[in-house]
């Protein structure tokens, strides 16, 4: 077998070939110029970052024969035996399959003897998270004390794992995702290398499939050349990654900002067609609009754009979209990906999704227009009567009354679908505790999973938007963020509250009624109870100080000062 994937053709083997990592690199070569090794290190991050690679070139520099130096010389016969694998004082340890005491404990024995061929013996543990309690706790003492001759490299990309007593016991270094423009240009290093021709956008496409791990970049740029005749295309990356390209996903954002369902509809079909995962396709949308609101926010940073090529089109929709229809289209669209995680047909969700981002507009739109509309005609007769009552002593009296009047209107309108039961409210106000709320709410998440579970779905995505904000040993206040859903939550046709008390009641042991409020009033509610508990008090007459009326017995009321 002589042909290598590429990620192993081009691993890095000096520090100047790790991508991305400039902070780790630059420190280490700091230290080995200056001879300040430490005797254990811990490099965490993500996949494909260069964890490993940089330990290998950090075991090559500290025993090249030109040491100390900034990067490993590889023709050295240490350098050239660290990279071949023949020296046998560097080891190469998988924790995942040498994970017990036993293999811990032969390492702690091995480590006294000193090196045979080199300067330091080394030992690196490639995921080092997956070693037990015990055999971390028999590195604990070895890896705190080591023999002089020996350097600790601990590799991980699930650093929470480890304990932290050997977390402190080594330097860590974290390694970060690399940005897409970096993978970039080393992909470029690779194909000219190999002489072969790849467009910009078909690097970007790998570039945005590896996630930020360059060894993913490679792999892909490795099955992309066999999948390619002659030139790697943006076609063909995304038929073999099965990502979507920006063009198609500006044909579809185009066609729901023209509010045209049969073109939404049409292009969802024809990428079904072309075999790609409605999960893929709802999560690039929401990443292209997010790309649309960066865009429009920051244009002078390019750095925030995903990858999306920002050509004619994409600044056509990016003018065109306003940026609270890019918000309201993002939060329905993560709403709808959320769904569809707990269906066997995520593309019915997403068919909704699209036909629910075409009408959204056209749903609001025509009757708030109209109430606004109405409103704003009254509000220019009351100003031109302010005109003509200027300057006479009840302009001020009667414009705070036609202010008081219009938000008392425009409340009217924005609550008659719903009567809040405002006293309900008040009586679980004047019982409630804070261990009760807390009650419920520690067991909020785990309700909505059970709904969830028992196939309840827009139940739950009904409370995805309520939030318990009281609560009473007999029950709860639970605010919702629109007014509908609280009107649905409240209804006993739909049998959403009989659900959630119930629930709540095999979780807490405990029978609460739940009682609806929408978000708007519930701060004026709340506010309304504070005022009038804070009067009942005033009323109350104060108990005199018993030293005070003692004082007055014994002395009488004339001869005593009192001073606060």
């Amino acid at each position: 077998m002589t042909y290598q994937a590429l990620y192993r053709v081009f691993r890095p083997q000096q520090f100047a070939d790790v991508v991305g990592q400039e902070h780790v690199t630059k420190t280490l070569q700091s230290a080995l110029l200056q001879n300040k090794i430490s005797h254990a290190y811990l490099f965490s991050g993500p996949r494909g970052t260069g964890k490993t690679s940089a330990a290998k070139i950090l075991a090559k520099a500290v025993n090249c024969e030109k040491a100390p130096t900034t990067e490993p010389c590889n023709q050295c016969p240490a350098c050239v035996g660290i990279t071949n694998g023949s020296i046998p004082d560097v080891l190469e340890i998988d924790a995942a399959s040498n994970n017990g005491v036993d293999e811990i404990r032969d390492i702690r024995e091995k480590v006294k003897f000193a090196p045979t061929s080199v300067r330091y013996k080394v030992y690196i543990v490639d995921e080092v998270h997956m070693l037990s309690i015990g055999a971390f706790n028999a590195l604990l003492k070895t890896l705190e004390e080591p023999p002089r001759h020996v350097i600790f490299i601990l590799a991980t990309t699930e650093p929470h794992k480890i304990p932290p007593t050997i977390i402190s016991r080594c330097q860590r270094f974290d390694f970060r995702r690399i940005q897409p423009h970096s993978i970039v240009l080393r992909l470029r290093q690779v194909l000219d290398a190999q002489h072969i021709k790849a467009s910009d956008e078909a690097l970007f496409a790998i570039a945005r499939a590896a996630d930020g791990g360059m060894r993913d970049a490679l792999s892909l740029l490795d099955q992309a050349i066999s999948f390619s005749e002659e030139e790697v295309l943006l076609e063909d990356v995304l038929a073999m990654t099965g990502a979507i390209s920006s063009v198609m996903l500006a044909r579809l954002v185009e066609a729901i900002h023209e509010r045209d369902v049969a073109k939404a509809l049409q292009s969802l079909e024809e990428f079904m067609n072309q075999g790609k995962d409605p999960n893929r396709l709802i999560e690039d949308l929401i990443f292209y609009y997010r790309d649309l609101l960066l865009y429009k926010t920051a244009p002078q940073l390019e750095g925030v754009i995903r990858g999306i090529a920002v050509d004619q089109e994409f600044q056509k929709l990016a003018e065109s979209i306003p940026v609270p229809t890019i918000y309201e289209t993002i939060e329905i669209l993560n709403k709808s990906q959320q769904e569809m995680k707990w269906t066997n047909h995520p593309r019915i969700f997403l068919e909704v999704a699209l036909v629910r981002l075409c009408h959204q507009e056209q749903r609001s739109t025509p009757v708030m227009s109209e109430e606004v509309r109405s409103l704003m005609k009254k509000m220019e007769n009351l100003e031109a009567e302010l005109q003509q009552l200027k300057g006479q002593g009840i302009s001020v009296a009667v414009k705070d009354s036609l202010s008081t009047h219009a938000k008392k209107s425009a409340k009217s309108i924005r609550t008659s679908g719903y009567k809040t039961p405002v006293g309900r409210i008040h009586e679980i106000l004047s019982q409630a505790t804070h261990q009760d709320l807390s009650l419920i709410k520690n067991h909020w998440a785990e309700m909505l999973d059970i709904l969830k579970k028992q196939n309840k779905v827009s139940h739950a995505a009904l409370l995805y938007e309520s939030e318990p904000v009281a609560a009473s040993p007999q029950a709860f206040v639970l605010k919702f963020k629109y007014e509908i859903h609280c009107k649905m939550a409240a209804d006993n046709t739909n049998q959403v509250k009989e659900n959630l008390e119930s629930i709540l009641f095999d979780l807490t042991n405990r029978r609460f009624e739940m009682v609806a409020v929408p978000e708007e009033e519930w701060s004026t509610i709340r506010e309304e109870f504070i005022r009038e508990k804070g009067m009942q008090r005033e009323k109350e007459p104060k108990q005199e100080d018993p030293l005070i009326a003692e004082a007055k017995r014994l002395f009488g009321e004339n001869l005593i000062e009192i001073k606060e």
